[in-house]
């Protein structure tokens, strides 16, 4: 999914001839707490509400000198780019603007979470194994064979690595919901295993509901 599939038409920019008391109304009326400045066609920043609060509500935002960089992905862009805009500057609305710097629309947060939902297999029918490791310890390789030798495959493999633990983490999603066997397996090979989702989780917990109502009945 690229940038410019995602541009919404619930939001149109400031202009510069706008106050500061009409920028105010605007982010009030469409409950956001950012909105895009345009000069004409030319995209300059985005101004916050919070820049705005002490200011005179007669100001003109041209004499406002506050707005954020002005910082814009290309349509062209791949959706994660807007992804990384978003969170390195706080952003609920993403700026997309051409190589001119000419406006041309904004991506709202909540559909880039939306994206991320479908990029990593959220809402994907399947279950979900989180490991953690030391770098040389990661073997893709290994991990996909051992998922397919019982009859599954890995629809999604993301990795971070934490600086203050020093390990890695290793999310694998996987296109069958019942893991008893596939966790099996990767404790065998000496997998450390965080965290699991799928039907042997829900009849893990069954099973020790089970047992704490005969301890309970036994009292």
């Amino acid at each position: 999914m690229f940038c410019g599939q995602l541009i919404s038409s619930r939001f149109t920019p400031l202009r510069t001839t706008d106050t500061v008391g009409e920028a105010l109304l605007q982010m009030e009326e469409k409950q956001v707490s950012c909105l895009p400045v345009v000069d004409e066609d030319h995209y300059l920043g985005m101004l916050r509400e919070e820049d705005l609060l002490d200011e005179e509500a007669s100001l003109p935002i041209a004499d406002f000198s506050d707005l954020s960089s002005g910082v814009a992905v290309r349509s062209q862009d791949h959706f994660l780019v807007a992804v990384k805009l978003s969170h390195v500057y706080d952003l609920p609305l993403v700026p997309v603007a051409n190589e001119k710097q000419e406006w041309e629309g904004v991506i709202v947060q909540s559909d880039l979470f939306r994206q991320l939902a479908m990029l990593t297999g959220a809402e994907e029918f399947g279950s979900m194994l989180v490991l953690e490791m030391e770098r040389k310890e990661y073997a893709p390789g290994l991990m996909n064979r051992l998922v397919e030798s019982n009859d599954a495959l890995i629809t999604q493999l993301n990795t971070w690595y934490d600086t203050a633990t020093q390990l890695l983490t290793v999310v694998i999603r996987i296109n069958k919901e019942e893991i008893s066997d596939v966790v099996a397996s990767f404790q065998r090979h000496g997998f450390f295993i965080r965290y699991y989702l799928g039907e042997e989780m829900f009849r893990n917990e069954l099973q020790s509901n089970l047992e704490h109502l005969l301890n309970y009945l036994n009292i």
